[in-house]
């Protein structure tokens, strides 16, 4: 069982900025990964990366502005299609320190962009158009079914793996998946740090999986992160959205473990023990508790805190 413990809205200690377009507050916060002692947290509406410190002060990282000079996209401004859509997140190492990914989900060709975090680099903050490589995982209807839509990604040794979310409904015959592929991770970070020049690295291992459905909603990635060991840990969430750009009701989430082959899942539930349907955007390992998780909640609404939220994992499936 995995139980959702305190929970904390991620506040900016410096307030909103009206010059950096900023609010005053993390929104639709989407992945989730640490940076060194800090968490970082990527929003799919708003081009900040959130930086938590471990006394909990949360601070922004401006990305570069988007189209019309901003940084928020919603649907009263009329820009939502021009927001970046960061939905997955992971911290690696480079040749300089180390640098977060924060990987748009390729549903419409302005999300086909990574956007790097690295403190020690000559440019600590940039934003890389990545769509020669969304066109190959599109193209790869084995990974992209019906509608491309990344979510997750993780880093094994030197393999970098996209996580692939089969959400929304079929397509021109197509039907949506759940699926993984793999990628090498040197050969990424030399691609992307030459700004997306040249040939993309190739496509590897593809792998579909069934994660279950719910009153006929399937299951769908939402993240995943590596734990201590070589296992990963993933979040699945059932929401009934009619395509992967639009939102839907989440009928129920779940957080699963992949270990080789093997695959398992709890259902997520409440201090009561009832299912909890939130919509879990972003997963992480504790450092100082080996039995619990951080994971990120997106309120889909622009005018409340994404939250930070413990969970606790019970029994046996760990």
């Amino acid at each position: 069982m995995a139980r959702l413990g305190a929970s904390e809205p991620l506040v900016y200690a410096d307030g909103a900025s009206d010059a950096e377009d900023r609010p005053a507050f993390v929104r639709a916060a989407s992945g989730i990964a640490w940076l060194g002692d800090e968490l970082a947290i990527v929003q799919d509406d708003a081009s900040f990366v959130a930086l938590r410190a471990p006394d909990g002060a949360v601070r922004a990282v401006a990305l570069p502005l988007g189209p019309g000079g901003r940084r928020r996209f919603e649907e009263r401004l009329g820009n939502k299609s021009d927001k970046l859509d960061l939905e997955a997140c992971l911290s690696v190492e480079g040749p300089r320190g180390p640098v977060l990914l924060g990987i748009g989900s390729g549903s419409l060709p302005g999300r086909e962009r990574i956007a790097l975090v690295e403190p020690h680099g000559p440019e600590p903050v940039r934003v890389v158009d990545a769509s020669v490589l969304y066109e190959r995982l599109r193209t790869e209807r084995r990974f992209s079914g019906s509608e491309l839509n990344v979510e997750g990604a993780v880093a094994v040794g030197d393999v970098l793996r996209l996580f692939q979310r089969g959400n929304g409904a079929p397509t021109a015959g197509l039907e949506p998946v759940n699926a993984t592929v793999d990628l090498p991770l040197s050969d990424m970070l030399a691609w992307l740090d030459a700004g997306g020049d040249g040939d993309p690295p190739p496509l590897g291992s593809i792998r579909q999986w069934d994660l279950g459905s719910e009153r006929g909603v399937r299951y769908g990635f939402t993240d995943a992160a590596l734990l201590t060991d070589d296992r990963i840990v993933f979040l699945a969430g059932a929401e009934d959205s009619p395509d992967a750009v639009r939102d839907g009701e989440v009928l129920g989430t779940r957080i699963g473990l992949m270990h080789g082959e093997d695959v398992r899942w709890t259902n997520l539930v409440d201090a009561r023990g009832e299912p909890a349907r939130v919509k879990a955007e972003g997963v992480v390992a504790r450092r100082d508790r080996p039995d619990a998780l951080w994971i990120v909640l997106d309120p889909d609404d622009p005018d409340r805190p994404a939250e930070l939220c413990d969970v606790h994992l019970e029994g046996p499936w760990r």
